[in-house]
């Protein structure tokens, strides 16, 4: 088993909250990073895990956040992205992935010590996500073509901070790899 896990944040999504259309332009551009991470961590049998916001049902699993997200406004977003068979799912509430989730558990269990994160919102749940690992000791890399956000200033000081002060390595998609830090 890999020792590096793909996460990926938030992105079955409805895109039905106030600040969707940039994102939903954002995301547009991010996609092509994200669906070459998932088909390279599946390809070297690494964890796919999906972590993702619940939007407040608190009686939804994991079929129905899928499905709502592919019923939505930009499906078409949702569908190239979609768990697949093997992926695992961790249900979240707030903005960290680990936040009140059974993720550093499941992690642990999966020997994971390195996260590849890609996904939602860079500014907000990525950056969040990514100092939470920090203080947890997982090593973590961002692929800085595979996140999306609201706000690009604000992305490009989130990454920056990830970076500088949780030591997170940011790098290109094709920079990624699933065996070692990035290839630069």
């Amino acid at each position: 088993m890999s020792r590096t896990a793909l996460i990926v944040i938030d992105m079955l999504n409805t895109y039905a909250h106030e600040d969707a259309e940039p994102l939903v332009a954002s995301v547009r551009k991010t996609l092509p990073g994200v669906t070459t991470l998932l088909e390279h961590a599946r390809a070297s049998d690494s964890p796919v895990i999906y972590v993702n916001d619940n939007f407040g049902d608190w009686r939804s699993h994991h079929g129905e956040i899928l499905q709502t997200a592919l019923d939505g406004r930009h499906g078409d977003l949702v569908e190239p992205v979609a768990p697949d068979e093997n992926s695992l799912f961790v249900v979240k509430a707030r903005h960290s992935i680990f936040f009140e989730t059974p993720l550093a558990y499941l992690l642990g269990q999966l020997g994971t010590e390195r996260l590849v994160m890609c996904g939602q919102v860079t500014e907000q749940c990525v950056m969040y996500s990514a100092l939470d690992a920090h203080i947890r000791h997982f090593e973590v890399v961002v692929a800085a073509d595979a996140v999306a956000h609201i706000d690009a200033d604000l992305a490009e000081a989130a990454l920056e901070m990830m970076r500088r002060n949780m030591s997170a390595d940011i790098c290109a998609v094709d920079e990624v790899t699933f065996d070692a830090r990035c290839v630069k």
